[in-house]
Formats: C-alpha cells, sequence, structure tokens
C-alpha cells in the first residue's frame, strides 16, 4: 500500500538517496551530480506558496518516490515545472499515478493553469508516464548541454488543469 503525504525533514535523507541511486544510474534525469538531504530542503524553500511537493512512502514508512511542482524562470506565470523520480525497480507499480493526482491537486490550488514537463529524449519511462498521464507533447529542445557535458534532446510536454 502506497500513502502520499507532504514530505517531513525526516524524509530527507531517503529522498537523497532515492535520487542519488537514479543520477547514478543515469540516462533518465538531467541531474548529473548527487544531491544532499539540505540540498533538497534549500530546493523545497523556493517559491513557497507555488512550490508543492509529496512523497510515496510504503507501509514502512520509506520514500519510495517524490515529485515536486514549482515555477521555472523560462515559463509564463500561470505555468509549473515538474519532476518525478520512483525508486529503481519499483516503477509500473502507481507510485507516480498517486503522486501525480495529489500534485496536479496542489498545482489548481496554487494556481497554475498547466504543468510543463521537460523530459530527456532518450528517457522512455519518463516519456511513457508523462503521456499515460495525459500531458501532450508541445516543443522540443535539441542538443542540451547538461552539467556533465553530455548533449541529449529533450522533449516538452503539457498538462492543461
Amino acid at each position: 500500500m502506497i500513502q502520499v503525504r507532504r514530505p517531513i525533514t525526516l524524509d530527507l535523507g531517503d529522498m537523497a538517496r532515492l535520487l542519488n541511486d537514479i543520477i547514478k544510474e543515469g540516462g533518465t534525469t538531467a541531474l548529473t551530480r548527487a544531491v544532499t538531504a539540505d540540498d533538497l530542503a534549500e530546493w523545497m524553500a523556493f517559491a513557497p506558496g507555488k512550490n508543492a511537493w509529496h512523497v510515496a512512502i510504503d507501509k514502512d514508512e520509506h520514500v519510495v518516490g517524490f515529485q515536486w511542482i514549482e515555477p521555472e524562470t523560462s515559463l509564463p506565470p500561470e505555468a509549473a515545472n515538474i519532476a518525478t523520480f520512483v525508486q529503481i525497480g519499483r516503477t509500473g507499480l502507481g507510485i507516480g499515478s498517486a503522486l501525480f493526482d495529489a500534485t496536479r491537486k496542489a498545482a489548481k490550488a496554487n494556481g497554475f493553469k498547466w504543468i510543463n514537463a521537460n523530459i530527456r529524449a532518450d528517457n522512455e519511462g519518463g516519456l511513457i508516464y508523462y503521456q499515460s498521464r495525459g500531458f501532450q507533447d508541445y516543443g522540443v529542445i535539441e542538443g542540451y548541454e547538461m552539467a556533465n557535458g553530455e548533449i541529449v534532446d529533450k522533449r516538452l510536454k503539457r498538462y492543461d488543469l
């Protein structure tokens, strides 16, 4: 059974470990350096009242996924950017669906009109996930240079609230 709630300070270590495993595996996120619990706390403090963070926890209270939305300077003020991370080996089990239900409601409550997903073009799982939530293609970023120098294309998807 998966429960979705707002993160608490005690979740930050689990969230960092989950994200670092994904970064280390590579191929699905534009993040290229390991993150700490302090990094996540700092990210959560950005745009108070406009951002929204949710964690998915299992029956033992371990974080198995998390998702957030926040304003992004490259987007109009009525749009939020989204990021989703699910524990390696736990995808396809409804974690992302449960997270998005909470995030979609929070986005509406925070006054957003649409949500932007900026996905690596080689991230097949991410593309399928956002498509299955109802996101529609609206653009491409070709030749995006990541912090480690790797060049990837990105697909832009939009979900209208």
